[in-house]
């Protein structure tokens, strides 16, 4: 048996890529940027993906000719993302450049028009204080008028299914995943197992979740004004029919 050290550790993201970043994300993200009224950038956006892992968004949007930037700080997600834009050939390639920094660390200020950090990638440091950290860093890379786009499952969604485990499988591998509740729903832990032919690996991860009432206010918090809340990509409201938890703030001069 194998155990990983979680979102700290490269083994994690190698061993349980695939059932993270499926072929059907990378589809999601392109048409998620042809779609939502939230992703409809200005022509030649200076963009920021931060923990852009393997490049689901960095790619695609270099493709619709914006000047990204992906920050990750794994080297293996940064590898994948990085020849996914050699793949993808001269029009992703051109205008992306990968850094590895730490999403607490990482400060271009003024460099960016819009900062991006999607599929749940915030609030996986121990110390909340850190968590808080990670978004003055967004609104500090931001040039004012700049704008956050920050997507998350909000606490209230989680709530729905949390319970029972789930199960998925990809082709011959199985992966078992079992959430219990922290601190009167300040954190979640997940227990994940992935059964590989006779090879079994696991992980342990622990992350803070929000409700919108929190994320609302971390944001402005750290800086930024005209802070909205949206129930999905499509602009939706964040109420019952709300299928993800996304912050839209705009770094006021």
């Amino acid at each position: 048996m194998t155990r990983t050290g979680g979102f700290q550790d490269d083994d994690f993201w190698t061993e349980f890529h695939d059932f993270l970043f499926s072929e059907q994300r990378y589809e999601q993200a392109e048409e998620l940027l042809d779609t939502s009224p939230l992703l409809a950038l200005p022509d030649g956006s200076r963009v920021l993906d931060l923990c852009c892992g393997p490049g689901v968004f960095t790619v695609p949007l270099a493709r619709r000719g914006h000047r990204v930037t992906g920050v990750d700080l794994s080297p293996a997600m940064l590898d994948r993302a990085r020849k996914r834009s050699a793949d993808a050939g001269a029009s992703a390639g051109a205008d992306v450049t990968y850094v590895r920094a730490d999403a607490r660390e990482y400060e271009t200020p003024g460099g960016f028009d819009v900062v991006l950090n999607m599929f749940t990638s915030f609030g996986y440091f121990e110390d909340p204080a850190d968590n808080a950290r990670v978004l003055r860093t967004m609104h500090t890379c931001l040039a004012p008028g700049g704008t956050l786009v920050l997507d998350l499952a909000g606490k209230e969604l989680l709530a729905r299914r949390v319970t029972p485990p789930k199960v998925v499988r990809r082709g011959d591998d199985l992966m078992v995943q079992t959430d219990t509740v922290l601190d009167e729903w300040a954190r979640l832990r997940s227990e994940w197992v992935l059964v590989r032919g006779e090879r079994v690996t696991r992980a342990t991860l622990t992350w803070f979740v929000y409700s919108a009432v929190e994320l609302r206010r971390m944001a402005e918090e750290a800086g930024f004004g005209r802070v909205e809340v949206f129930g999905g990509f499509d602009g939706r409201p964040y109420d019952e029919s709300a299928e993800r938890l996304v912050l839209r703030a705009v770094r006021e001069a």
